[in-house]
């Protein structure tokens, strides 16, 4: 896992801020950054900028004076729009007072693992994962542990005897990242009713991460262009908060924008939680958001099969036999192998001085993620291309 920040005892700084983990992806990022020619594939976003149709929607907000302080929950509009697009995307009726707008995924992952651990409590994370994991329960002061996943020739897998064998009495809730980043592994509904028994019988709370749902690439495991979810195999009563963000479908990602899908039960508790964490989400930007879900198929289904094209032309770099490079199921990015290498971090920082292309270290993702690297392909062909060409060329002197 990525170490903390040390500073002088004097200061007398809380715990869980002072072992926030600093992340690896950035570190390999600042050191490439600004260097001229540089294809970054090292974070999750493409290439494109937003819409217009969804800038125009917070410009005209802007010009009408929507700048005050506004719902905690988020806007009616919102809140209904997002359950409208809940309805045709999982195909059945969805209440409104289940959505709750946050300022970006990040608010809404922070705020599910407050309401469920904190300092003495424990929560399960398969890995390799996204580093903000962990990091949002190492700031609430809760503990992350991981739990290594099982990887063969046709992918990653969760191995559910050791996810079991990792629950303690402190243990308190399960992360399930579906489509995953950085794997690609993807549940199928046989997975996710294993991990909803799992979680019944021992009282735990589950955090759905699904943002991936509409990249998937297996037709086995697309149903109406989505990928399962545990919406298709749990009954009101499971203790299950999903969290979401507009960034990855209406490349959306500087806009700061999600939302977090829970009981209306808990509804009081996470408007709580919202005033005291951001106080809102500005209106302007939430019209934005009405604009992505309600005219944003169109672009949505240009951003899958640019990632699609992308997932086909990275995959040639299993053919130099230096790779290995399993086909991700669905999310957007290639988990791939040097054979022979061993430290993440500094086989990306070669391939920024070697090939010009940066990349996210599988160190970033835990220690079950050594020896790997992460590349975003939700990019345009020839910067794909070109970024293969480079790496395949660098391999030789990279591999052991």
């Amino acid at each position: 896992m990525n170490v903390s920040v040390s500073v002088p005892s004097f200061l007398n700084l809380r715990p869980e801020a002072e072992q926030a983990p600093t992340s690896g992806i950035v570190d390999v990022a600042n050191y490439g950054r600004g260097r001229e020619g540089l294809i970054p594939l090292w974070v999750g976003e493409g290439h494109l900028p937003t819409p217009s149709f969804i800038c125009d929607a917070a410009t005209r907000s802007l010009a009408a004076g929507e700048t005050f302080y506004t719902y905690q929950r988020g806007i009616p509009e919102l809140r209904q729009a997002i359950a409208r697009y809940h309805e045709k995307v999982y195909r059945k009726p969805f209440d409104p007072e289940r959505f709750f707008v946050t300022s970006g995924g990040m608010p809404a992952i922070q705020m599910a693992v407050r309401m469920v651990a904190g300092p003495g409590d424990e929560i399960l994370i398969p890995t390799p994962a996204w580093p903000n994991f962990g990091g949002a329960i190492t700031v609430s002061g809760a503990r992350p542990v991981g739990v290594p996943m099982t990887i063969d020739a046709r992918g990653w897998h969760l191995d559910f005897e050791r996810l079991e064998q990792a629950i303690t009495p402190a243990t308190r809730a399960v992360v399930i990242n579906s489509p995953a980043n950085p794997t690609g592994w993807t549940a199928s509904h046989e997975d996710l009713r294993t991990v909803l028994d799992m979680a019944r019988r021992h009282g735990l709370w589950i955090i759905a991460d699904e943002i991936y749902s509409r990249f998937v690439y297996d037709p086995a495991l697309t149903i109406d262009g989505c990928t399962p979810s545990f919406r298709d195999v749990s009954t009101p009563e499971d203790r299950i908060l999903f969290v979401q963000t507009f960034s990855k479908n209406w490349a959306m990602t500087g806009w700061r924008l999600g939302w977090l899908e829970a009981s209306p039960a808990l509804g009081q508790i996470i408007e709580n939680l919202v005033q005291y964490q951001t106080s809102g989400t500005p209106v302007f930007v939430q019209r934005a958001g009405i604009a992505a879900i309600e005219q944003g198929e169109d672009f949505l289904a240009h951003q899958i099969d640019n990632a699609r094209r992308g997932r086909e032309i990275v995959s040639r770099l299993t053919e130099t036999g230096l790779v290995e490079l399993p086909p991700p199921s669905g999310a957007f990015y290639a988990f791939f192998k040097i054979r022979g290498a061993t430290n993440s971090k500094e086989i990306a920082i070669r391939l920024i001085d070697e090939a010009n292309v940066g990349l996210a270290p599988g160190s970033a993702f835990s220690a079950a993620g050594e020896g790997y690297l992460r590349l975003c392909y939700a990019r345009k062909a020839e910067d794909l291309e070109e970024a293969v060409r480079r790496i395949a060329a660098a391999l030789p002197h990279l591999a052991r």
